[in-house]
């Protein structure tokens, strides 16, 4: 084989060689033993932002200086004779994994450096990518948890003049951004309005998140409300929770039972309506929300504010526009439209027919409702559940019953006007039980007459307002005429 022939193919393979090393996906960095840079390929140029007038010839002892990289892996190795992988940062704000490696010659003299340069630009953003992807999972989740029955189910239900006063104001803030509270009992339909509000406001697009602060034990509410940081306390999830607030970004965050939030809490949910900002538990930057505030309680906060059980402070922050949501005892005209409503929606559930009697409906009319609409719609529930043919009759509504016992009609009646009874005649009745039944009609009316409703005239006679309506109903049918 002749000379001209080796070289041949020695600059064959050294060309072959340098195609390799230029075409590499990862970026060839090659120093000598001191660090002067011999060549860098295509990649490396890619990866960093750097070219080869800004590196060849150049040591890179300079280069760190110049800040053109963080950090040498071939003067770690100049030093170490042994190979090194470390994390790398460039001008230009990429970042890649480099892995050093020391060449020897044959005596063992370190001869040159070799660097493998891996782009961590890309493995970041999918990685980025990844996290945002689990993060709307997580919020997804969350909202989940707190969306409650669709708005499509509810129905707000508003006939009486008193409750259309609180609609008024509840329509002119809806379309607007300002805090809202609610007062009114247990039971009102708080949540029901708040939800009104939100469907009707500019946020109806976006999250309705409900927390009921008397829920939640105290040592748990900051990071339900605010959320936390990986490693903020034992036993918390790793990579941290994002916070009610957060969720609630863009949306409107529903704060049920605002009266039962400790002191502490109150503080930072004041800053947080002041700054519109929050901070994890644990965190060290404070995190810009965007959230509609309202609130709802059926505790007097005045009052509060006055025993010191309350801060002066957020109750002139919440109380912006207050709305007062009256109690169902006095929104009679609402009674029987909300007690059908809630009927229709139990049949269609359950496939029945089943209606109130004429009475039955007098009697929702004329009970006090101490737990209002709440107990409303129990009741209606379990009346539909005893009721044993289509039509719902006085006996079905047992919870209407009075607490004092049942004792004899007839004991009742004397012991209510013993003048009267003593007006009997004495000598023997042709028939006792029309006797008695007259008797008894005639104690009915007048316990009628003198209380104004059914379920106080069975109170002061001591029955139940279900047996009442069906003896006094009974009685006009056979002796009314007679009277």
């Amino acid at each position: 084989m002749g000379t001209k022939e080796i070289f041949s193919t020695v600059a064959e393979a050294a060309e072959h060689l340098n195609a390799i090393i230029e075409y590499s996906f990862d970026g060839i960095f090659i120093t000598d033993k001191n660090c002067n840079v011999l060549r860098i390929n295509h990649s490396y140029e890619e990866i960093t932002g750097l070219t080869k007038d800004e590196i060849l010839g150049k040591n890179m002892a300079d280069l760190v200086q110049q800040k053109l990289i963080s950090e040498s892996g071939s003067l770690i190795v100049s030093r170490t004779k042994r190979p090194v992988t470390l994390q790398q940062r460039f001008k230009s704000g990429k970042e890649a994994l480099v892995t050093s490696s020391p060449i020897f010659d044959k005596n063992g003299e370190l001869l040159m450096i070799v660097t493998n340069v891996r782009d961590l630009t890309e493995i970041y953003n999918l990685k980025e990518s990844i996290q945002e992807k689990t993060d709307a999972i997580e919020r997804l989740r969350l909202e989940l948890e707190h969306i409650q029955t669709p708005l499509t189910e509810r129905e707000l239900i508003v006939r009486d003049e008193t409750a259309l006063a609180a609609m008024v104001l509840a329509n002119r803030v809806a379309p607007m951004d300002t805090t809202v509270i609610l007062f009114g009992e247990t039971g009102v339909g708080k949540e029901v309005m708040a939800r009104y509000i939100y469907q009707h406001s500019s946020r109806a697009k976006n999250s309705f998140i409900q927390v009921n602060c008397g829920a939640i034990p105290p040592s748990l509410i900051e990071s339900e409300l605010f959320g936390y940081e990986s490693g903020a306390f034992t036993g918390a999830s790793r990579g941290g929770k994002i916070g009610l607030f957060e969720l609630a970004d863009k949306g409107t965050l529903f704060l049920d039972e605002i009266g039962e939030l400790p002191k502490d809490m109150q503080v930072k949910l004041l800053r947080a309506l002041q700054e519109q900002e929050i901070m994890r538990v644990g965190g060290t930057k404070p995190i810009k929300i965007d959230v509609r505030i309202i609130a709802a309680t059926n505790r007097n906060l005045e009052d509060m504010v006055k025993n010191d059980q309350f801060r002066e402070d957020l109750y002139y922050r919440l109380t912006v526009f207050p709305i007062s949501i009256p109690p169902l005892r006095f929104r009679k005209k609402d009674i029987t439209p909300l007690a059908l409503s809630f009927l229709g929606k139990l049949n269609q559930k359950y496939n029945f027919k089943k209606r109130f009697s004429n009475i039955s409906i007098q009697l929702l009319n004329e009970y006090p409702w101490p737990g209002n609409i709440r107990e409303l719609k129990n009741i209606v529930e379990r009346a539909v559940i005893i009721s044993s043919g289509d039509e719902i009759k006085p006996e079905d509504l047992h919870l209407l019953r009075p607490t004092n016992p049942v004792v004899p009609a007839e004991q009742a009646a004397k012991e209510a006007a013993p003048e009267t009874a003593a007006e009997v005649p004495d000598e023997l009745p042709s028939d006792l039980n029309e006797t008695l039944e007259k008797l008894e009609y005639h104690y009915l009316t007048m316990a009628y007459e003198q209380e104004g409703n059914v379920r106080a005239a069975a109170k002061a006679l001591g029955i139940t307002p279900s047996t009442f309506v069906r003896k006094r109903k009974r009685y006009e049918e056979t002796y009314g005429n007679k009277a």
